[in-house]
């Protein structure tokens, strides 16, 4: 019995082999045709899912960025409130949302312009392990940098970076943890549009915070713009807010045109600088969009929220890319633009030229 089921199951076998070599000969074109159609179907589809991601781009950033499941923890210390700060921070925080999605988390705080509130919020963003740390400001900068020579850190709103960090032979990378963005505008082109607007100046008074070492860099800058059109000038710095109001009264009193640099001190404190000045009569040209909206006439200012953004996408560069912070070049503002303050000039009857672009009421 059992030799009879083998012999069976061998002419099955053997039949089914012949069969299957038979079908295998006679459509071995067809075969071939049909793995190439499929082939075809595959790279059609393969090419049209590359053009869906090409269409994308931010979301492939996120997707690249989130394969392995990591979530980015960023600290980030912002000295004061008000608006170009605000921005800038607004700015970076976009940039990483953008490109990361639900893989970033910020923790910003606020240092109400203390500088020891600085090195308090730092040292706990590196107790935490935060995997980079956004400087908004120069206080901040330089907490951060005595807090950890190896977390990254950004830097933004930043006016000059080898003042802020004490570096002699600047190359343009701070050679540490450390890069940014800058909110430096052309000085001796906002100097030419003092000169420009109020062409019969008899003295300027330069206003700022002795206290911000990017406002005293600044001012001498500025000074020797001024000495070389041969306008006259004195200087007026207040240690803090507290000394603000006699300072702009005594500046008001000696000079016929103020001009106030990217000052944070004097950011925070615009209502009261406006109530003092344009009552007197006296015009403020502003280094940033900021300060003119609250107290100035004119500036040539940066966009905050670019400067921002682009230390966003420097920050992503780091975390996701693996670029080396220490050899990146600090980064400025692609363009500058001519803006003024409509309701003062018109209070205190100035025209501006036609190139003036109106800053937007809040």
């Amino acid at each position: 019995m059992k030799k009879k089921v083998i012999a069976l199951l061998t002419a099955t076998i053997m039949t089914a082999a012949m069969a299957a070599g038979c079908g295998s000969a006679g459509s071995a074109g067809n075969d071939a045709a049909a793995s190439a159609d499929a082939s075809t179907e595959t790279q059609d589809e393969s090419g049209a899912d590359a053009a869906d991601t090409g269409e994308s781009g931010a979301a492939d950033d996120s997707a690249d960025a989130s394969a392995d499941g990591k979530v980015y923890h960023i600290g980030i210390c912002q000295l004061v409130e008000h608006p170009a700060l605000d921005e800038a921070t607004r700015g970076f925080q976009e940039a990483l949302t953008e490109k990361l999605g639900e893989n970033v988390t910020f923790d910003l705080q606020n240092a109400q312009g203390e500088q020891t509130n600085c090195s308090t919020i730092v040292t706990q963003f590196v107790t935490d392990g935060a995997d980079l740390i956004l400087a908004n400001a120069t206080a901040p900068l330089q907490a951060a940098a005595a807090a950890t020579n190896t977390i990254p850190i950004l830097g933004t709103s930043i006016t000059d970076y080898a003042t802020a960090l004490d570096i002699a032979d600047w190359t343009g990378a701070t050679g540490t943890n450390i890069s940014g963005t800058s909110d430096l505008a052309p000085l001796d082109e906002q100097e030419n549009m003092l000169a420009e607007l109020f062409p019969d100046v008899q003295k300027v008074g330069i206003l700022y915070c002795s206290a911000e070492a990017n406002s005293k860099y600044q001012a001498d800058v500025f000074k020797a713009s001024l000495e070389e059109d041969g306008i006259a000038y004195e200087e007026f710095t207040a240690a803090d807010s507290n000394e603000i109001q006699s300072v702009v009264t005594s500046a008001c009193e000696s000079c016929d045109v103020l001009y106030i640099p990217t000052d944070n001190t004097m950011a925070s404190s615009t209502e009261l600088i406006n109530n003092i000045a344009l009552p007197a009569g006296v015009p403020i040209v502003a280094g940033e969009e900021g300060i003119c909206a609250g107290c100035g006439v004119a500036t040539l200012s940066i966009s905050y929220y670019d400067i921002g953004y682009t230390a966003g996408e420097m920050a992503y560069d780091i975390l996701v890319n693996g670029a080396d912070v220490s050899t990146m070049e600090i980064k400025y503002a692609p363009q500058v633009t001519k803006e003024y303050n409509a309701d003062i000039c018109e209070q205190l009857a100035i025209t501006v030229p036609d190139d003036y672009v109106a800053i937007a009421a809040e």
